[in-house]
């Protein structure tokens, strides 16, 4: 019989920031409203004015840093890295210099002017097509509201004050701000839902540094969530249950103690050689952002890095670094990746991101087909000559490759090469030591670079496979947009036979081909990979474990034959069922 004072439960669908499955009770975390006041200021009053604002902006920089340094202490550096973006607002020529103009021009109290121009600020980022540029508002907000509040002279209510009263329970929040995320590591969290973010924003990273379930985007559950409410966390699918019913808790329990006993098979293997069935070799690589992903390569036996996304040194403060800088980075990575080899792609930039410290202006209406990756790069020779010095000085202290990204032809590839020779030159003349032998890859992920794949491996090391733009563009689709994404098809025959066709093109001409999209790391389709004759696979870290396992009960003869299979077949929907019987055969055991 049901308890008639049971509340109803409530389903939500957000996005899966941070693995895990938890139920506890909810806490409603919320940031008051800052009323700001709006007065003149006689003449006589505007210098005394202008250093309240500089002593509010000289604190403000003070808390930041203190945060910055406990998360560093406790987090690492990457995670302190977030509060430098912080601290480069607090910089902004712009920004001061306009609401120093304002105060003297309008008069008003400076805690009037400075809300109005950040405002302005955060409604220009806000507009702009780029997920992650639409993210990093939020460190422009955080920081404005630290200053003001500090101008108002408000204690800031922040999640570091809440510890005894939240531990042990799910946040809440519309959205947290990287100073609210910072203190999480000190409170004893179950887990973390918000209204707002991504899966790149600060909340999702600090969720998975600290092995937190996490569900964001979810769009309205801080209005749904009462007193003493209970809250189940699905951090695996994006799911939201207010007020689970005690069969619904049942069930939750039990998924997890699945997965918790699946993920421990996976990983009983993952130090064993990357062998099939049938004793061939596969390469099995992860992907990475920086030194702190780099440091997982031990702890997975992995056999290297198969992608290094340099542009998040970049992305970070959304500006650009200077050669000695990319250096050390680079150098970093490399020392932690201990005589594994890694896959330098070199700076995978355009649309909207960073084009003015390139010193272009204006905006593109479609930035994913605009001026990016190699397009910008070859556009701005001397960015791209800079991160080549740096590279490959940096490959003097480990092994290392280059590659470029979102090559569409053979033009491209030859132009970066020229560059690359030139790069070298220079450091000849300098005496500077690097690898004169440095393998030189390409990504195909462009339809037209597929075609001319045989081509484009003539003048390369070797190829690898950029599965998430290579579908999206070959199937005109955009994977981000939801009335569409259902047409997203890794599994449609245009796509297997493309890639099918990457793979002979290499070959033909002696060259390996890697992947590194999502289709890599998906067990399903990773099995199809290896079947059409991909040499190497490169995954998220989350993920290896598991295509390790896969590697090691498949027979790659078997792949093949499936794979021939799916190549003879139109319908994409067989084509999957196919895939997924094949999937189930490798891992009846585990599924049982």
């Amino acid at each position: 019989m049901s308890d008639p004072l049971q509340k109803q439960e409530i389903r939500l669908k957000g996005v899966p920031a941070s693995p895990g499955i938890v139920s506890a009770p909810g806490f409603l975390f919320q940031k008051r409203e800052l009323d700001v006041p709006m007065y003149f200021i006689q003449e006589s009053g505007i210098d005394a004015e202008l250093e309240r604002f500089d002593n509010a902006l000289l604190e403000t920089r003070r808390q930041i840093q203190a945060i910055r340094s406990d998360i560093a202490t406790h987090l690492g550096e990457d995670e302190a890295k977030i509060f430098d973006a912080h601290l480069l607002v607090l910089e902004d020529i712009a920004l001061i210099g306009e609401t120093h103009d304002e105060v003297r021009r309008s008069k008003y109290n400076v805690e009037f002017c400075f809300h109005q121009i950040s405002q302005k600020y955060i409604e220009f980022f806000n507009n702009i097509d780029d997920e992650y540029l639409k993210e990093r508002v939020n460190d422009i907000r955080d920081v404005t509201r630290r200053l003001l509040s500090n101008l108002l002279g408000h204690s800031e209510a922040t999640i570091g004050r809440l510890p005894e009263i939240a531990a042990g329970c799910i946040l809440i929040s519309k959205d947290l701000h990287p100073s609210d995320t910072s203190a999480l590591h000190s409170i004893g969290l179950k887990g973390i839902i918000t209204d707002t973010g991504g899966a790149t924003s600060h909340t999702a990273i600090m969720a998975r540094s600290l092995e937190l379930p996490a569900v964001v985007g979810l769009h309205n559950s801080s209005d749904l969530v009462g007193e003493r409410d209970t809250v189940l966390v699905d951090g695996y699918e994006g799911i939201v249950v207010i007020n689970p019913s005690e069969e619904t808790l049942a069930e939750y329990d039990a998924f997890r103690r699945r997965k918790e006993t699946v993920a421990a098979v996976f990983s009983s293997e993952i130090a064993e050689p990357g062998l099939s069935l049938d004793h061939q070799h596969i390469p099995l690589m992860i992907n990475i952002e920086g030194v702190r992903e780099a440091e997982q390569l031990e702890r997975l036996q992995a056999d290297g890095v198969g992608l290094f996304r340099t542009e998040s040194i970049l992305l970070k403060d959304n500006t650009m670094v200077p050669e000695a800088q990319q250096f050390e980075e680079y150098k970093a990575v490399i020392e932690a990746a201990k005589g594994r080899p890694i896959v330098f792609r070199t700076f995978d930039l355009g649309g909207d991101k960073l084009l003015a410290a390139a010193g272009q202006q204006g905006r593109e209406s479609n930035p994913f087909m605009g001026l990016r990756a190699i397009r910008y790069s070859l556009r701005f020779p001397e960015v791209f000559k800079t991160q080549l010095r740096a590279i490959l000085r940096s490959s003097a202290f480990g092994p290392i490759k280059i590659m470029y990204p979102m090559v569409s032809g053979l033009g491209e590839l030859l132009e970066a090469n020229r560059l690359l020779e030139a790069v070298k030159s220079e450091l000849d003349s300098e005496n500077v030591s690097y690898d004169r032998n440095i393998e030189v890859g390409s990504m195909i992920e462009i339809p037209s670079a597929a075609v001319m794949s045989d081509s484009i491996a003539e003048h390369c090391s070797f190829l690898s496979i950029g599965t998430n733009d290579l579908i999206q563009y070959l199937l005109a689709v955009d994977r981000t947009n939801d009335m569409i994404s259902d047409l997203y098809e890794p599994y449609h025959p245009a796509v297997i036979r493309t890639i099918k066709q990457i793979v002979d093109g290499a070959h033909s001409k002696g060259v390996k081909v890697s992947v590194c999209g999502e289709m890599a790391g998906d067990p399903i389709f990773s099995s199809l990979l290896i079947g059409l004759g991909v040499d190497e696979l490169s995954v998220a870290p989350s993920s290896y474990a598991e295509i390790k396992y896969l590697i090691r009960h498949l027979s790659v003869e078997r792949a093949r034959q499936m794979a021939d299979e799916s190549l003879q077949l139109c319908n994409p929907i067989r084509i999957y069922q196919i895939l997924k019987a094949f999937h189930i055969e490798i891992f009846r055991d585990i599924l049982h």
